[in-house]
């Protein structure tokens, strides 16, 4: 019997350190849409910009001229265009965290920390498991197996001892 629990539990931590490693994947593939969408928002404000000094303008100055005009179609894309603005910066701030981050699943702690919603929700939806080579990859690997296989064999000692600590019945004599 104790080896049947000994198997079960490698077998959970095995299982448990590639459950972990796919959160290094995760932050992998939300790095790859942030780049996507960082870029597309970069290129919308620079439309703006360029389209602001074109007409004498500052961006700020277009985009409140934009959200205070009486036509609800113009104020309405001066909304998206401020929008747009305040978005890129705070992309391109969690870009930068992602970039910079050297430590073992700094990468997973920077998503974690301050996701954009709408883009980890995208980024789940299209999510494609795989087991990274990367050491983020190994490290929540390793991890994973541990706290599985740890926990497991806590459970199996602890429910052992209450196994040996229940009195037996006494056989009653006849």
């Amino acid at each position: 019997m104790f080896r049947v629990i000994r198997t079960l539990g490698l077998a959970l931590g095995l299982l448990g350190g590639v459950i972990a490693a796919q959160g290094p994947e995760f932050a992998q593939q939300y790095a790859q849409r942030l780049g996507g969408t960082v870029d597309e928002l970069r290129r919308s404000v620079q439309t703006l910009e360029a389209d602001a000094r074109a007409t004498g303008n500052s961006p700020e100055g277009a985009v409140d001229r934009l959200r205070g005009n009486a036509d609800a179609l113009v104020a309405r894309r001066g909304e998206a265009a401020r929008s747009d603005i305040e978005r890129l910066a705070r992309l391109s701030a969690q870009q930068q965290a992602l970039t910079g981050s050297t430590s073992p699943l700094g990468r997973l702690a920077a998503v974690i920390r301050d996701p954009d919603l709408s883009l980890a929700r995208a980024t789940y939806q299209d999510y494609k498991p795989a087991v990274p080579t990367t050491v983020d990859g190994l490290v929540a690997g390793l991890l994973g197996f541990l706290a599985s296989w740890g926990g497991w064999r806590v459970l199996s000692d602890v429910g052992r001892r209450m196994a040996r600590r229940r009195p037996r019945a006494e056989p009653t004599a006849a």
